[in-house]
């Protein structure tokens, strides 16, 4: 017997500073069965930093090959491709041919820098159009640690750099950015 998905609702607040953008959003997510609460969190943390009046949540797990997010024209185009967690650069790379503009964000820098590493060892070339970014995993942590399937925060990001509030908390870490 196979365990069916979980809804996670959020209601954000997010307030881009340096595009002067602000939105309340209502997002809802299936989480899947295999999916960490700190996944959860990133793939929400990947939507407030691209945010988009047509960025909409994909597949994710239950298809490896589809973005986490996608934006789409009114057309249904996609004009972004997005990712999250765990990436390998050549899926990247196909991904990159194939659509305008493609974005990963990574749970660590750490694992950024990984992946990096190993898009120049295996000779991937045409990454210079990604936008890779991560953030601090203590974030994602202390996001994840009550494993609520609810919640109501504010984001603002500001440069390179997010704020969190939740629950009362203020969160905060830096968005490392690389180029492969």
């Amino acid at each position: 017997m196979t365990l069916a998905p979980s809804l996670c609702d959020f209601a954000v607040e997010l307030h881009q500073v340096d595009l002067g953008r602000e939105a309340m959003l209502r997002l809802k997510t299936a989480r899947h069965p295999s999916e960490t609460f700190a996944r959860v969190w990133l793939r929400i943390l990947a939507h407030c930093l691209w945010y988009s009046e047509r960025l909409a949540f994909g597949p994710g797990l239950s298809d490896p090959d589809s973005p986490d997010l996608v934006e789409t024209d009114l057309t249904g185009q996609v004009v972004h491709w997005i990712r999250v967690g765990r990436a390998d650069p050549r899926k990247i790379q196909r991904a990159a041919d194939r659509n305008g503009r493609v974005s990963v964000l990574f749970e660590s820098p750490a694992r950024l820098e990984d992946f990096v590493a190993a898009a120049r060892a295996d000779g991937v070339a045409r990454l210079e159009r990604v936008e890779l970014a991560a953030v601090e995993p203590e974030l994602l942590d202390a996001l994840a640690a009550a494993e609520e399937r609810r919640a109501q925060v504010t984001v603002t990001v500001v440069g390179d750099h997010f704020y969190v509030q939740k629950d009362g908390t203020s969160l905060d870490c830096a968005i490392a950015r690389a180029q492969a």
